[in-house]
């Protein structure tokens, strides 16, 4: 199991209950996230969440996307089960996995993450944005909706003081800033500029950004047809 998956294991009971407090552009940051995906054509059916932990952006994409199959893949055993107790099996597949490993071969219409690819090393990262490219269909997509490195220090400085202090007059008291806090222990952040040229050199075209605020961004890659 790696440092990360155990980690979260032991925040599985109580990771959701403060996730929209937690993350300052909640709405707009999952929002961008799940229109993204229209983005790979109107026959959308088969998706999967990498990271997918307790299953909260893989229900917005099965809500999103009445036909599609959902696979969740994570590598956190509580994270899933907490996931199947919360949204159970209808059009989601769970399965448990590394993403420093294999990913399940698809082909995928879309490959997903939010707040998970960032707990990875650099080499992890690129990794995955490789093997989301050999797993998508041609003309499929890949979004990544991520916590990112400030461009400077000083930069990430900032980013980091907003963060807290939006968290904190959302509501969030000591006890959920200190769990948040251990989460962020097992984090390797990444500048997002270095981010979008690992995406190109993965393959990926129309390498954009679809949405930004401070230190949460949305990556977005396709796969030429």
């Amino acid at each position: 199991m790696s440092d990360a998956a155990s980690v979260f294991n032991s925040h599985a009971a109580h990771y959701e209950v403060a996730r929209n407090r937690l993350i300052p552009p909640f709405e707009d940051f999952y929002g961008t996230a799940v229109e993204a995906i229209n983005l790979a054509g109107p026959d959308v059916s088969r998706v999967i969440d990498l990271g997918g932990g307790t299953g909260m952006l893989t229900a917005m994409v099965r809500d999103a996307f009445p036909r599609a199959q959902v696979t969740l893949f994570d590598g956190a055993s509580l994270m899933i089960e907490k996931a199947k107790e919360m949204y159970g099996e209808e059009r989601i597949t769970y399965v448990e996995g590394d993403l420093y490993g294999d990913l399940p071969p698809g082909p995928w219409d879309a490959v997903v993450s939010a707040l998970a690819i960032h707990h990875l090393t650099d080499d992890g990262k690129k990794h995955v944005f490789e093997s989301a490219f050999e797993f998508l269909r041609p003309g499929g997509i890949f979004v990544n909706a991520e916590h990112i490195l400030g461009p400077t220090a000083q930069m990430d400085h900032e980013y980091r003081h907003w963060h807290e202090k939006c968290a904190r007059h959302n509501g969030i008291n000591d006890e959920e800033w200190h769990q948040a806090e251990d989460r962020m222990l097992a984090d390797h952040l990444s500048p997002l500029a270095i981010q979008l040229e690992w995406l190109t050199e993965a393959g990926f075209e129309d390498v954009d950004i679809l949405f930004k605020d401070h230190g949460f961004a949305v990556l977005f890659g396709r796969k030429a047809d």
